[in-house]
């Protein structure tokens, strides 16, 4: 089954479909991560997103039933040098090509991966059209042309859970404010021993306060963060009240809600193997991240935070906590699955930030 990817800039790759067959729009965004797909796939964090590995060979593992970071996948699409079509695995139970199929994901393979991501670090972060219909190249430009930005659309509200539901656990009570939560947060609260309460991106403070938790966490998810909406309010309500803790889109939130900027990266930061440097420590961590957008460290000025942590690859603001609130943000995964672990430690922070 022949396929195309369009770009908005005119370029067009061509290879073959796997998964489901049609069309799919979305932002065009590279991961450098060698395994994880799994995690990837169903991270509700690319939302409206088309994924482009890096890593030659995809679907060597399978699929299987314990790895999934949410209930369904949240790419618009998937892209693949090569995609395997046997994979070997013990706890395999499907392959990627019929997980996509079954979820409506059009795949892409046999195209230069390596072009596709060159292009997009010269070029920046661009919107694309995957097709296996029939129509001419120009018309699938024009189609990506047309296709609708991340920015001015509220992604979270997509993917937040739709109610308040509770993980029982026999410690502190935490809030966790789903702005499209991975599952490895929860779990990882969890194995604290916390009692976890996850609450949809609409709540307010007040519907936060009346529960009596011990923190708030805010967690990772899609989108311009000045599009979140709703959060942005009940983070600023909440600020000096309980311990807060954010998490990439919730880092940034927390940051809007203090009155700094953030804006948009060249191509973004998807990937397992960020270092970052904890600036208290001097240590360096290896990250897993996946965010668009950073925070503008200019509009920092004046305010009562320190920065914490800062990428080794291009020096932006990775973590920072408030010098006089119980208030910490890291822009990376510390959670990461199916790893690295470097960070892990940043849980017992925010419960020994809770417990005092």
């Amino acid at each position: 089954m022949l396929a195309r990817l369009g770009l908005e800039n005119g370029k067009i790759f061509y290879g073959k479909g796997f998964g489901a067959t049609g069309s799919c729009e979305g932002e065009v965004v590279f991961n450098t991560a060698m395994t994880g797909y799994q995690e990837i796939l169903t991270d509700p964090s690319y939302c409206g997103q088309i994924v482009t590995m890096t890593y030659p060979l995809i679907g060597n593992y399978g699929i299987n039933p314990d790895d999934f970071e949410s209930r369904r996948s949240h790419v618009r699409g998937f892209i693949v040098k090569e995609a395997c079509e046997s994979p070997n695995n013990w706890r395999a139970t499907d392959t990627l090509a019929n997980y996509l199929k079954e979820n409506n994901i059009i795949g892409l393979t046999g195209i230069d991966t390596r072009a596709l991501t060159r292009t997009i670090r010269q070029s920046g972060t661009l919107r694309g059209v995957i097709t296996t219909e029939d129509c001419s190249d120009e018309e699938l430009v024009e189609k990506a042309k047309q296709a609708k930005p991340l920015s001015g659309q509220n992604l979270v509200e997509k993917v937040t859970t739709p109610r308040s539901y509770t993980i029982d656990g026999k410690g502190r009570r935490v809030v966790v404010l789903d702005l499209g939560m991975k599952q490895s947060i929860a779990q990882n609260l969890s194995k604290a021993g916390c009692e976890v309460v996850v609450m949809p991106a609409s709540a307010t403070a007040d519907e936060i306060l009346v529960l009596n938790p011990a923190g708030v966490m805010l967690t990772n998810g899609p989108g311009d963060p000045k599009d979140a909406g709703q959060p942005i309010e009940t983070a600023r309500d909440l600020i000096g009240k309980l311990p807060l803790f954010g998490i990439c889109l919730g880092h940034q939130v927390l940051a809007l809600a203090l009155g700094a900027e953030t804006y948009k990266l060249k191509f973004g930061h998807r990937g397992a193997n960020h270092p970052v440097k904890d600036l208290e420590t001097g240590k360096v961590q290896i990250t897993s991240q996946n965010h668009g957008y950073a925070i503008d460290e200019k509009t920092l000025d004046g305010m009562d935070l320190a920065i914490t942590h800062r990428n080794l690859n291009d020096g932006t603001v990775e973590g920072m906590t408030h010098n006089r609130h119980p208030l910490f943000c890291v822009q990376y995964h510390p959670e990461a699955f199916p790893g690295p672990s470097d960070s892990a430690h940043i849980f017992e922070r925010f419960i020994s930030m809770m417990n005092s």
